[in-house]
C-alpha cells in the first residue's frame, strides 16, 4: 500500500526495542543463526542466507546483520501466510500461542522458547519490519524520532499515547532551543497531514509553554490554517469565513480517518451538537473549500449517515466540488 489512508491497520501506538547491540546479540543466539555459524545448518538454508550473508552475521555491523535478518523473516513470513497472520496476532496483542509453535518461529528467535509463547524482543522487531512492509505503514520505535525533522516527528507521534508522546517529544527537545522548536513545528503545520496538524496544535498548545502559545497565536491570522487552530482550541475571537468552515470541518474530520476511526464515530464526532439540518447546511458548504480530503469526508457521509436529508446535501456538495475542480 502506498500511504496511510490506504492502510487497512490502524495506526500502530509505538514499540519500544533493545539497542540495535542487543539485537544483533539476539539474532546470533536464535537456534538459525547458530547453525549456520556453526556449519551445522545444512544445505537446505533457503535462498535467504547466501555465503556472503552468513559472513555478515558472523563478522558484519550491526545494521547489516539486521538486514539480512529481516529479509530473511520478510522471506519466511511473506511466503507462509498462515505464518505471517500468527505473528500480526500476536504483534496486535493476541494472547500467546498454546498450540505446536512453528519451527520457522522459533528458528528465528521470534517467539520465546518457553511459556507464555510470546513474541520476543527480536520478534516484536521483526514483526514491526515485516507488518510495515506489507502495509506500507511504518510501525513507531520509542526514542527514534529524537533527531527528526518537525514534520517527521508530527508525522511519527500521530498514534502515540499522550505518556508515551510526552516522552517521545522530551526527547526532540532535548538538544533544541524551545522557541526554535516551536516555530519549527508551526511551519510544518501546513504542510503535514490532517492528523499530524492535529498533534501539531495539540504539541504547542500543551507541550511548549509560553513559546508554543506565542506561535499559535501568531497563526490564528493565517488563512485556512489560523482556522483550524481556532476551531481547535476553541479561540471564538477568530470566526471563519465560510470557505474556512469548510476547510476546518475536512480536516478534523479527515484526522479522524486518517488515525482510523470508525466512519460512524468520525460521523459522531464531526456532527456533535448540531442539528440535522445544521449538518446538511454545513456539509453543503464543503463544496466551497479546496480541501484535499473534501472528496473521500463527502463520501464518509454519503455513505454512511444516517439520516436522507445530509447524505442529499452531501452528495450535492460532491457533484459541485468536482464541478468547481473541473474549472480549474
Amino acid at each position: 500500500m502506498g500511504s496511510n489512508e490506504e492502510d487497512t491497520l490502524p495506526l500502530q501506538p509505538p514499540i519500544r526495542l533493545p539497542s540495535d547491540g542487543d539485537l544483533v546479540a539476539a539474532v546470533r543466539e536464535t537456534p538459525l543463526a547458530t547453525g549456520l555459524l556453526a556449519g551445522e545448518a545444512g544445505e537446505d538454508i533457503g535462498p535467504a542466507f547466501t555465503p556472503d550473508a552468513v559472513e555478515v552475521l558472523r563478522d558484519g555491523s550491526d545494521d547489516k546483520v539486521l538486514q539480512v535478518w529481516a529479509d530473511a523473516c520478510r522471506l519466511t513470513l511473506g511466503t507462509d501466510e498462515e505464518l505471517f497472520m500468527e505473528v500480526v496476532r500476536l504483534f496486535l496483542g493476541g494472547g500467546p500461542l498454546t498450540d505446536d509453535v512453528p519451527a520457522a518461529l522459533t528458528d528465528l528467535g521470534l517467539i520465546s522458547q518457553a511459556p507464555p509463547r510470546t513474541l520476543t524482543p527480536l520478534g516484536l522487531w521483526a514483526a514491526g519490519q515485516v507488518i510495515g512492509t506489507a502495509t506500507g505503514q511504518d510501525i513507531p520505535v520509542m526514542g527514534a524520532l529524537a533527531d527528526q525533522d518537525a514534520g517527521s516527528l508530527l508525522h511519527g507521534l500521530r498514534s502515540y499515547p499522550e505518556p508515551e508522546r510526552d516522552e517521545e517529544l522530551a526527547g526532540w527537545l532535548a538538544d533544541r532551543d524551545r522557541g526554535e522548536a516551536a516555530a519549527e513545528i508551526a511551519a510544518a503545520l501546513a504542510e503535514a497531514s490532517p492528523l499530524s496538524r492535529a498533534v501539531g496544535v495539540e504539541l504547542l498548545a500543551t507541550g511548549l509553554g509560553d513559546e508554543g502559545t506565542r506561535v499559535l497565536d501568531g497563526l490564528l491570522g493565517e488563512p485556512k490554517l489560523g482556522a483550524v487552530v481556532a476551531a481547535r482550541l476553541g479561540r471564538e475571537e477568530r470566526p471563519p469565513t465560510p470557505e474556512e468552515i469548510a476547510w476546518a470541518f475536512v480536516d478534523m474530520a479527515a484526522a479522524l480517518l486518517e488515525f482510523g476511526g470508525e466512519t460512524a464515530e468520525v460521523i459522531k464526532s464531526v456532527s456533535q451538537g448540531m442539528e440535522k439540518d445544521e449538518q446538511a447546511s454545513t456539509i453543503a458548504l464543503l463544496a466551497l473549500g479546496d480541501h484535499p480530503w473534501t472528496e473521500r469526508v463527502l463520501l464518509v457521509f454519503i455513505d454512511h449517515h444516517p439520516d436522507e436529508r445530509v447524505v442529499a446535501a452531501a452528495r450535492k456538495a460532491l457533484r459541485r466540488h468536482g464541478l468547481m475542480d473541473a474549472r480549474g
